[in-house]
C-alpha cells in the first residue's frame, strides 16, 4: 500500500511465502538488496523445508558462479537465457509449464520430496510396494472420467500453446464447457496442413465413449471417430482405446498416456509429429 514502509512489507511477505520465483538478470546479481536481503532469506527458508527457490534465468550473467544458485534446477530448460531463444514465447511457457507442476503438485509436497532427496539413503523410508484389491462402483468409474477428460483438456490447451509458439505453426484451443473442447491446428508449410479435433465427455444422451473425439471442427456430441472408456481390473482404473483405427484395445492407458496418444494422432493430420 502506497505510504507504507516498504523494507517491512517486504520482511513480511518473504516470512510468509512458499514460492519464491528470482528473476536472474545482471541488475539482480548487482543488487545487495536483492541478493544479500532477499535471495537470502529465501535461501534460507528454503533449506529448512518452509520454501521453494526457483531461480528463472531472464538475461545472460554468470548465475552459475553464485554457488546459492548453481545447485538449484533453473528455468528454462537448461538455464538458457529468457532473452537468448529464438522464440521468447516458448521459453516463458517453459517456464509457466515447471511452475505448475509445483503448483499442482502443491508446493508443500514438493518441499516434502525436496527434503526426501536431500535425505541420506540409509534414513530415507522405502514405501511398501503392495497392490491392493479393490471393487470399482459407477461413482468411482464416473469419477475417473471425468478426471481423465480434464487431464486430456489441460493437455491439449498446454500443447496448443506450445504449437503456436512454432515458426510455420498456429493453434487453437476453445473450451466448449464442461463435457467438451475444441482444437485446430495449421502448418503453413504444407497444402492441407489444417487438423480440427472436438473431444466430448460422455453424457446421459449418448454413448459412444466415456470420452469420445471426432476429427471435425465443432463436431456435434452424436458423432465419433474413436474414443475411450473407463476399465478396470481387480486393482485399478484406466483407459482404453475404442472405435479407432490407430489404437489396441488391449492397451490400458493413463489419463496422461491416453492425451498424449490422441495428441498425437490429431497433429499427423496436419503434417506435423511430436519428438
Amino acid at each position: 500500500m502506497a505510504g507504507e514502509v516498504l523494507d517491512d512489507e517486504i520482511s513480511e511477505e518473504l516470512e510468509a511465502a512458499e514460492l519464491f520465483l528470482l528473476m536472474v538478470s545482471p541488475d539482480f546479481i548487482a543488487s545487495n538488496y536483492c541478493v544479500e536481503r532477499e535471495m537470502q532469506r529465501a535461501l534460507e527458508r528454503h533449506e529448512a523445508g518452509m520454501a521453494q527457490v526457483v531461480p528463472i534465468i531472464v538475461e545472460p550473467c554468470d548465475w552459475a558462479a553464485m554457488p546459492q544458485l548453481r545447485r538449484l534446477k533453473a528455468v528454462p530448460k537448461d538455464g538458457l537465457p529468457i532473452s537468448e531463444w529464438t522464440n521468447a514465447n516458448t521459453a516463458y511457457l517453459d517456464v509457466i509449464q515447471e511452475i505448475r507442476r509445483i503448483v499442482d503438485a502443491g508446493v508443500s509436497n514438493a518441499l516434502d520430496s525436496t527434503a526426501d532427496e536431500t535425505e541420506p539413503a540409509s534414513t530415507q523410508q522405502v514405501a511398501p510396494r503392495y497392490r491392493v484389491q479393490r471393487d470399482f462402483d459407477e461413482i468411482d468409474h464416473s469419477e475417473y472420467r471425468d478426471a481423465a477428460f480434464t487431464a486430456i483438456k489441460n493437455y491439449f490447451k498446454l500443447a496448443i500453446a506450445e504449437i503456436d509458439a512454432v515458426e510455420g505453426l498456429r493453434g487453437r484451443f476453445v473450451d466448449r464447457g464442461a463435457n467438451s473442447f475444441g482444437s485446430t491446428v495449421v502448418n503453413r508449410g504444407r497444402q492441407h496442413g489444417t487438423a480440427h479435433i472436438t473431444v466430448h465427455c460422455r453424457n446421459a444422451g449418448f454413448a459412444l465413449g466415456d470420452i469420445y473425439f471426432s476429427f471435425t471442427e465443432n463436431a456435434a456430441d452424436n458423432t465419433a471417430n474413436g474414443g475411450f472408456n473407463v476399465s478396470s481390473d481387480e486393482y485399478e482404473q484406466f483407459l482404453i482405446v475404442t472405435m479407432s483405427m490407430f489404437g489396441n484395445e488391449t492397451d490400458q492407458l493413463n489419463p496422461e498416456q491416453a492425451a498424449e496418444y490422441l495428441w498425437n494422432q490429431f497433429i499427423e493430420q496436419a503434417g506435423i509429429s511430436h519428438a
